[in-house]
């Protein structure tokens, strides 16, 4: 089950109490105080995991409690500091404070380590407070608590390439074509409900990895027909290709006019994604029909300066030259995703080195 959003409340262990004792030996008569510190309390570590490629595990266990601080004891023994509760999560997450909506961390390595919950400071013990004139202080403290935080963790896939297009045009067949994807394909719209990763050879030891993103409508911006939940998984795409299904005309659509709707959705949700190279694709040249159609919209598309590629996932017709755009259009793509992090937003990050 695909799951790429999960609310969940995370804390920190308290610390332990310090310890009130005195030393008691025989022919020690004024000893002095001996209590010990309390231990630091554990802390809620996230871990980004590349074997991990869902946020189910958070879904369905939303409340996560470090280990808390022993208390100190007699002759000055420190309490053991509590165990951390470590959080695997995929990498590609967007960890988000649920209150502030501030950017905590966005995991983009496999390994990243950041402390979402600070566990507790320890208590000290009444030998901490021993002085020259207070040589038997009855004075301890208690272990603090632990960070206690509402967070929103947000699921971005980490993709070369983004395919785009309404629903039908094509997508899924043309991943499961040229990678090793296996979404689901069926002859009608919104058959693909979830994203779906595949990673493409592009020849010379090359290879880039696409994602097929569900079919978007007008309105998604608006979330209309699951778009927010769609449209965030291409935002870090170096490249999206744009998917063309012909056969619209017979059904009144323009091309053009469903290529610019969608363009006017990737700005409205996000005013960089708006500005990330594209490349038109016309898929399905196996009908006739579209083949036919096919000299016209080439130089309606080229008099605004796009480029259109005819395929067909069905003949492999035209996938070689696809996939030499790709590795071209990559290799002159910016590698900035343009991604915030805690360090930029000036807030504790706690992250782990």
């Amino acid at each position: 089950m695909f799951v790429d959003q999960a609310k969940v409340r995370v804390c920190g262990g308290s610390g332990g109490d310090g310890c009130l004792s005195f030393r008691r030996e025989k022919f020690v008569p004024r000893g002095g105080p001996d209590g010990g510190d309390g231990g630091k309390g554990g802390s809620v570590v996230m871990q980004s995991d590349a074997a991990l490629h869902t946020l189910l595990d958070l879904r369905y266990h939303s409340f996560t409690v470090a280990e808390r601080g022993v208390h100190g004891k007699g002759k000055n023994m420190h309490g053991r500091r509590g165990k951390d509760a470590v959080l695997r999560v995929p990498v590609g997450t967007v960890v988000r404070d649920l209150d502030t909506q501030d950017i905590l961390w966005d995991f983009q390595q496999d390994g990243e380590r950041f402390i979402a919950a600070h566990g507790g400071r320890g208590g000290r013990g009444n030998a901490r407070f021993a002085t020259p004139t207070n040589r038997a202080p009855r004075k301890t403290t208690r272990g603090a608590p632990g960070q206690d935080r509402r967070l929103l963790v947000e699921l971005k896939l980490l993709a070369d390439v983004g395919l785009l297009g309404f629903p039908n045009a094509g997508k899924s067949t043309l991943i499961s074509v040229i990678s090793d994807a296996k979404p689901k394909i069926a002859d009608y719209p919104f058959s693909t409900l979830t994203p779906h990763l595949g990673v493409v050879d592009l020849g010379d030891f090359n290879t880039c990895v696409v994602a097929d993103i569900p079919g978007l409508i007008p309105g998604a911006h608006t979330g209309k027909g699951l778009g927010h939940q769609f449209l965030k998984h291409i935002e870090r795409t170096c490249l999206l290709v744009h998917l063309l299904d012909l056969s619209v005309e017979e059904e009144g659509r323009s091309p053009w006019d469903d290529f610019q709707a969608l363009n006017h959705e990737l700005a409205c949700f996000n005013s960089d994604l708006a500005q990330t190279p594209q490349l038109v694709v016309v898929t399905k040249m196996d009908i006739p029909d579209v083949a036919q159609r096919l000299p016209d919209v080439q130089r309606h598309f080229a008099a605004h300066g796009y480029e259109v590629l005819p395929i067909s996932a069905v003949t492999s017709a035209g996938l070689n030259t696809l996939r030499a755009r790709l590795a071209t259009c990559l290799q002159h793509a910016p590698q900035d995703t343009g991604q915030d992090t805690g360090q930029d937003t000036g807030q504790d990050t706690g992250q782990i080195r």
